[in-house]
């Protein structure tokens, strides 16, 4: 592209506006892309998320096969996508999600436009073929990591370079993971829903129901804790959807009945107010079988001022800091998190507590969502020339002094314009 406008057009693509920390994602650099002046478009075939999206200001364009991996689908959606880069002047395109990062990439090409890919999953090379079909997320300009941890495996297993290569972290938005926004009748209508009794210990577990996340694997621990601890009290609450057509629900049920647990246990499924959840919870455990790329609930949890019990592989290692902010347990030791559970149920509620404030220092200094969305700016201004990441800063400044000015009954300044060094 020869030039871009003071106010550059970043599109973002994704199969679906449904659920998820993608989708997460793609809504609050949209919100953050409005902020900072520019003007943020997401093609997607669509989902419930689609209306707050557009409350962000940004424009959704429906692709109804946008996740397609079929080749010949890829092919016409990318002459679909060029369309749409010329027409509404896009300046760069980022992706994050493979099928629609194939259609980017052979769009982008065609119409010379900037690139931006991040790569959010675990994205195994297990079959022939898998290797090639993942490095669509290795191609951008630019190479978002969202943790060390995939940064390195971006280095080593598809060669992805130091000056496109960038680690940016996933955020909690710190205003509504806090411990002071959350009421008590917030947390009193969880605590009836999931019918668990007064002033008795909950260990969360936040996530997907699905066999890597380690749901079982909780499950086991809990039968060993009642074995070594049987006056102990608790209840386990696990928060997350079931995949469709699946019986692994069913299965964590089962074992439940035959741990002789199943009383002290909760399926809640999809949870609408995880600040809630959390502030209601003791201690909250990510007991992952395989490394998480990220895992933004746990840092969530950490801006609540929760212990957190994890498994000790992938990014879990840089959010954690063990015995500091957390407790991290070898992967698969169900001996070694019964053990951890046990020391959070007993131990004295100052200790909770230091380690709980520590982790949200921590969260506050490295994970936030608006450090994150400064970095993807930055990111774009690499590419463009531009200066969205300062203009978001300004923004934020702003509406932070409008808060406190209305809060003292002062009037508020009209925002001065931003002038690039």
């Amino acid at each position: 592209m020869s030039s871009v406008p003071s106010s550059p057009v970043i599109l973002q693509i994704l199969p679906a506006l449904n659920q998820g920390g993608v989708e997460r994602g793609t809504l609050e650099i949209a919100a953050a892309i409005q902020q900072a002046g520019g003007q943020a478009l997401v093609v997607s075939a669509g989902g419930r998320l689609v209306p707050a999206l557009e409350r962000t200001g940004a424009k959704h364009i429906t692709l109804p096969d946008c996740g397609r991996k079929n080749p010949f689908a890829i092919l016409r959606n990318a002459r679909r996508l060029a369309d749409i880069l010329a027409t509404y002047n896009v300046s760069l395109v980022h992706a994050r999600s493979r099928a629609p990062a194939w259609v980017a990439r052979f769009a982008c090409r065609r119409t010379k436009t900037p690139f931006v890919t991040t790569w959010h999953g675990v994205h195994a090379a297990n079959f022939p073929g898998k290797k090639r079909y993942n490095a669509v997320l290795a191609a951008g300009d630019r190479v978002i990591a969202i943790s060390r941890h995939i940064g390195e495996r971006l280095s080593t297993e598809y060669a992805v370079a130091a000056d496109r290569l960038r680690i940016i972290p996933r955020g909690a938005d710190i205003q509504l993971f806090s411990p002071e926004a959350v009421t008590g009748q917030r947390m009193h209508n969880l605590s009836e829903s999931w019918a668990l009794p007064p002033h008795t210990p909950v260990i969360l577990l936040p996530g997907r129901l699905t066999e890597w996340k380690g749901q079982r694997f909780l499950l086991e621990a809990l039968a060993q804790v009642k074995r070594q601890a049987p006056t102990l009290l608790w209840h386990c609450v696990f928060v997350g959807s079931c995949p469709q057509k699946s019986d692994y629900a069913q299965n964590l049920v089962a074992l439940a009945k035959s741990l002789d647990i199943a009383d002290f246990v909760r399926f809640a499924g999809h949870c609408q107010d995880m600040p809630a959840a959390l502030a209601l919870s003791t201690v909250v455990v990510i007991p992952s079988l395989r490394p998480e790329p990220f895992g933004r609930v746990v840092v969530e949890a950490q801006a609540m001022c929760k212990p957190v019990i994890v498994t000790g592989h992938g990014a879990a290692l840089e959010t954690v800091q063990h015995g500091l902010t957390g407790i991290s347990i070898p992967p698969g030791d169900g001996a070694a998190l019964a053990e951890a559970l046990i020391a959070v149920l007993q131990a004295p509620p100052e200790s909770l507590l230091a380690m709980g404030n520590a982790a949200r220092e921590d969260v506050l200094a490295q994970y936030t969502t608006t450090t994150m969305q400064q970095a993807t700016l930055a990111v774009y201004d690499e590419l463009l020339g531009t200066h969205l990441a300062a203009q978001f800063a300004q923004a934020l400044a702003q509406a932070q002094w409008q808060q406190v000015a209305a809060a003292m009954g002062a009037p508020s300044l009209p925002p001065k314009p931003f002038c690039p060094p």
